[in-house]
């Protein structure tokens, strides 16, 4: 005897294996870098993906990871800022982000994100800022030797090659070494003839 099958059953089985997957479309990325500033011409600087990728991925891995990143300084003092860059990037002709950058920064480059979409927020700069940014045609003084990469703050950016020779701070590491010896010597002279005197006395009062 057949048996009927319940309202709202039919089929389930077969539309839920056939129902198709929907994919999220794939966020719009920038193709475009335009950059502003000081002693730039008021045009600026345009900078596309198809015509030169090597110097667009160049700009852009100075500032696509302060779209997620979380700030990690406080505000600077504008005096210690030095010249301000801002970088727009676009997709297609829509300015997707902007970004402050300071490659002159004292300390190291610095750059901001203004608020708007995300929260307000001051980064240090990777140490490839500098030249990235002259590269596109920013009047920067050219630094063949900076390190590329990394977000560092500026660490070892300025440092000269007998800085950066270790055997150069020998003579200084033993001159501190004798002074430390000589100070320990006349502490431990001191406390000994304080100790002396104290037994000196004791003896006198026995």
């Amino acid at each position: 005897m057949a048996h009927a099958t319940p309202a709202g059953q039919t089929g389930i089985g077969t539309a839920s294996a056939t129902r198709p997957t929907v994919k999220p479309k794939p966020k719009p990325q920038p193709t475009t870098v335009q950059i502003t500033g000081q002693n730039v011409a008021a045009e600026g600087i345009t900078v596309l993906q198809s015509e030169d990728p090597k110097l667009f991925r160049m700009l852009m891995d100075e500032v696509g990871w302060l779209a997620s990143a979380t700030p990690q300084t406080t505000t600077p003092k504008a005096a210690k800022l030095g010249p301000k860059y801002t970088v727009k990037l676009l997709v297609k002709e829509t300015v997707n982000q902007t970004y402050e950058l300071y490659p002159l920064a004292v300390g190291g480059p610095r750059a901001h994100r203004p608020g708007s979409k995300k929260v307000d927020g001051w980064f240090y700069g990777r140490l490839s800022m500098s030249e990235s940014l002259r590269l596109s045609g920013v009047p920067l003084k050219a630094k063949p030797d900076v390190v590329n990469g990394g977000i560092g703050g500026g660490v070892g950016e300025n440092l000269s090659a007998d800085q950066l020779d270790p055997a150069t701070g020998v003579p200084e590491l033993f001159g501190q070494m004798r002074r430390l010896i000589l100070l320990n010597g006349a502490v431990l002279l001191v406390i000994l003839t304080g100790l002396a005197g104290m037994a000196f006395l004791i003896r006198r009062r026995v």
